[in-house]
């Protein structure tokens, strides 16, 4: 499964308003309800909850937030963008600038480790993170993702 099947434009913040974890939680999650049965604040929730069991901050300025929701069909992935970067808990304890936000269904494993893997791949990318830290627009993000993730 590729990202550009499952990424659509409307989930995409170029630049993030939040100044801190829980606000950004919850603006990638009202974005990405946009795409879903879920409300934003079920998916808020369900972050929240996936936080307390451990950062998903995991270094280098990249944060994955995910969870899994009765409420979600299929697997969804926001992107947001913090121009300022955001305290995140992370592992290397810096700030986070780059945000995949991934929902599966309760009952789906496959998928969400599969577009985790991809995500994983893709940031592992020095110049791909660079492109996106340096994006000015949901197009042009949206276009990065897409011409990136076809490479694979």
């Amino acid at each position: 499964m590729k990202i550009s099947d499952i990424l659509i434009k409307e989930s995409i913040i170029a630049d993030l308003a939040a100044d801190n974890k829980t606000g950004v939680l919850q603006e990638l999650a009202d974005a990405v309800a946009q795409s879903t049965s879920a409300t934003p604040n079920e998916i808020a929730a369900v972050l929240k909850e996936r936080e307390a069991l451990g950062s998903t901050g995991i270094g280098g300025g990249i944060a994955i937030p995910h969870g899994k929701l009765d409420s979600v069909e299929s697997v969804t992935v926001g992107f947001g963008l913090s121009r300022k970067g955001i305290e995140y808990d992370s592992l290397d304890d810096r700030p986070v600038h780059i945000f995949f936000l991934l929902l599966t269904p309760e009952n789906s494993t496959g998928g969400h480790l599969k577009v985790l893997a991809q995500i994983s791949k893709l940031l592992k990318m020095d110049h791909f993170k660079e492109r996106l830290k340096s994006a000015g627009s949901v197009n042009e993000i949206y276009e990065i993702i897409m011409e990136q993730d076809e490479e694979f």
